[in-house]
This record gives C-alpha cells, structure tokens and sequence, in this order.
C-alpha cells in the first residue's frame, strides 16, 4: 500500500461521489420531464438502479467486467465478493491508487447506465418489472461491454480496447451509446404511451429539469475527468473540455430552437447541455479545446434535430435518451477518428483531420456498430421475456390513474388541501 499516489486517490474518490451524485440528478432532472401523476415512479427508478447494481457489482459484477480476460469477452470469477482487492493497487507505476477505489469508480458508471434507460420507458413500466430488468441487463449487457472497452490489461483485456484499439475515454461506448441503443429497444417493446403524439406530456416541472441538469453537468467533471485517473495534465485537459462541449451545446441547442420555432426554451438549454456532455465523453481526453468547442457546437443541433426523429419514425422514447445519448454518443466516438490529436494525449492517435488518416475513424466506426447491436439486440430480448412472462409494461388504468399512487402508494405533491392529512 505505501506504492499508492495520495492525490491521484484523493482525486479518483471525488470523481467516484461526484459520478455517484449523478444518478440523483437525473432522477431530479427525469422527474421534472414526466406528468405528476408519475414523478416519483420516475425517480425511484434511478434509486433502484442504485441499490441493484451495487449489490451485483460486489458480488459478481467488478469480478467479470475488470477480472481476468476470457479471449477478451469477459472477465473471471477471481474477484468474487471483491476478493483480494482490499490491499491491491492499479494504474501505472507513480500513479497506482487502491483497487477499491477503481471499483467504486466503476460501479458509479454502472449505476448511472442503467437509469438512463428508464428515460425511454417514463410513465408506463411495471416498477416490479424494472427491478428485475435492471438485474438480467447489468449482468448481461452492461458488463461484457465495459470489459470489451474499459478492462485494459496490456494487450489481454477486453477485446475492443486491447485489440480493435478504439478510443473511449470515459464511456462513449459503454454508457452513452450502449444506454441509446437499450432504450430504443425498450421504448419498441414496451410501445407508445396512451395519447402518444395526441396529448401535450409536457415536463410538470421545469425549475427540476433544470436543477438536475445542473447537477449532471457539475458531476459530470467526476465522470470524465475522474477517468484519467490521476490528478494531472489529462484530468485538466478533460475536465475544461467536458466545460467547452457543454456550454457549447446548450447554445447551439436553443439556437436550432430558434430559428425552428421562434422561442428558445428553458427544456432546450437543458437538453443541450447534456447532449454536449454527452458527445465530450468519449473525447475529452484525447481533443485540443478548439475541438471540443467544434464538437460541442454540433452535438447541440444534431441532438435537437435528432429528438424530433421519434415523431417521424413513432417510437416513443418518452425522455429522448435515444436521440441525447445514443446519438451524442456516436458524434464523440466519431469525433475521436475525426479531431482526436497527439498533442493532447501521447497515449491517443491522431484523427483524420490532424493527418492520422483513417485508421483511427474506422476503429471507432466498428466500436460504435458492435456495441449499437449488440446492446439494442440483447436488450430487445431481455425485455420481450419479461414481457412476454410477468409483463413488463403497466395496465392501461395504472398508466391513466398515475404510476405514483398505484406502485408506491405515494403523490409528488399534496394538491388535496387537507391538513388533516398527517
């Protein structure tokens, strides 16, 4: 233990609360998009993707996502019940911190992953139903793609880093895009809510919607400048341009609204701001800040057109997670084959602009298609069985009445008047 960097564990601990901070600002920011009648369903969600995916990481998940690699597709059983990590190191020589620092680090990125998901599905899934889904999905989806991405082991790990040699600096693949592709299976097997493009569903609560996504874009530093972790020249190079890409895209955003409708909107610069954070993820460790700015400018136009693709095509991704995420995602992964440069990060490649040819593009192209399908089809699946078995989408009554009273005898506000009430 006396081989551990002090600072580079201060700053990976921080990074691992502030990503952990994550998940309850979006479910803030996710209450305050829904009706309601389902304010609370909507946070709960993220709540108990908190507690399940902590329980699964401890037992088995950190085990198969970071143990050793099986021909690259996944971990072993060594680290069953974090066994042997509790006076273990990782990270090169100077910077080493303690394992279970990377392991909670870790398991913030899980936790956040699989709530996202719950955006596609607002206002009619089985609570029940969600807890076992939540189960099945982290198991069988979430970690062979964070080991194929994230578990680096000289050559021996995950598939997609030690051999394909994609870029992801902090998730790109493994949260955004992955998180896109699961919620567009969702919204098709659980179909459209009652009254889809017929009835306004506007956002309840404004002021919330905008409070979470200052909170995600605060915990956003954790999640990828955390990523370097170390406290150095990249962790900065990450963090100013996480800042550069969002703000940029909040701007572009209400801009795209703009001229489109004639009003910019409070939902818009929202929205945007997290569809630039979104697009840095991957990239932010391996852009100069002038390409995080050009990024970031277009992630805020091509996400707000991206979103409207649900009225033309008729899914119904009640909270836009496919055309924020999944969308945003693939712009950073390409960003990295297009503006990713040496300068910034040794241990990168240059893209397609700074004379890297198109090596590098191409590596993030089959990145971005392997994980899409793989995730969109096994969550297809998982969610078509428990359809199919307990049901997974809500009856039709419960969905009109409010998820609220019906899953958790509960309201989000007391509109009755009643101060006999307690």
């Amino acid at each position: 233990m006396d081989l551990v960097n002090a600072g580079d564990t201060a700053w990976v601990l921080a990074s691992a609360a502030l990503v952990l901070f994550m998940t309850p600002a979006l479910a803030i920011f996710y209450g305050g998009m829904v009706r309601a009648k389902s304010a609370l369903n909507m946070m709960m969600m993220s709540f108990a993707a908190m507690g399940i995916t902590t329980i699964i990481w401890v037992l088995y998940g950190y085990s198969l996502a970071f143990g050793k690699s099986q021909n690259g597709l996944i971990g072993s059983f060594e680290h069953l019940g974090l066994k042997g990590t509790l006076d273990q190191v990782v990270g090169g020589e100077g910077h080493q911190i303690p394992t279970l620092a990377f392991v909670m680090f870790q398991l913030t990125f899980a936790i956040i992953t699989v709530a996202l998901l719950s955006g596609a599905i607002a206002d009619r899934a089985k609570f029940g139903s969600w807890v076992i889904f939540v189960a099945v999905w982290i198991t069988l989806v979430y970690i062979p793609i964070c080991h194929w991405v994230f578990a680096a082991q000289g050559g021996e790990g995950g598939w997609i880093i030690d051999k394909l040699k994609a870029l992801d600096f902090a998730g790109g693949l493994v949260v955004e895009i992955n998180s896109g592709a699961a919620a567009l299976a969702l919204a098709l097997v659980l179909g459209k809510r009652d009254g889809f493009k017929k009835d306004p569903m506007r956002p309840h609560n404004l002021p919330l919607v905008l409070l979470g996504a200052g909170m995600l874009w605060f915990g956003w530093f954790g999640f990828n400048a955390g990523s370097a972790l170390s406290a150095g020249h990249l962790a900065a190079t990450a963090m100013i341009n996480t800042q550069i890409a969002t703000a940029a895209a909040a701007m572009t955003w209400i801009a795209y609204e703009k001229f489109r409708d004639g009003k910019a909107t409070t939902l818009g610069v929202a929205s945007g701001a997290i569809a630039g954070a979104v697009a840095i993820t991957p990239a932010c460790g391996y852009l100069n800040p002038l390409g995080a700015l050009l990024l970031g400018l277009i992630a805020g136009v091509v996400s707000a057109w991206a979103v409207t693709r649900k009225y033309k095509f008729g899914y119904d991704d009640s909270l836009d997670v496919v055309g924020v995420h999944g969308v945003g995602g693939i712009l950073g992964m390409i960003g990295i084959g297009l503006l990713a440069t040496l300068t910034a990060n040794s241990a990168g490649a240059d893209g397609l602009f700074f004379n890297g040819g198109t090596t590098q593009l191409n590596r993030q192209l089959i990145g971005i298609v392997v994980v899409a399908a793989f995730s969109f089809t096994a969550t297809w699946l998982i969610a078509t069985i428990i359809q199919k078995t307990i049901g997974f989408r809500a009856f039709r009554d419960d969905e009109l009445n409010g998820l609220d009273t019906t899953y958790h005898a509960e309201s989000a506000y007391d509109i009755t008047g009643n101060s006999n009430r307690y």
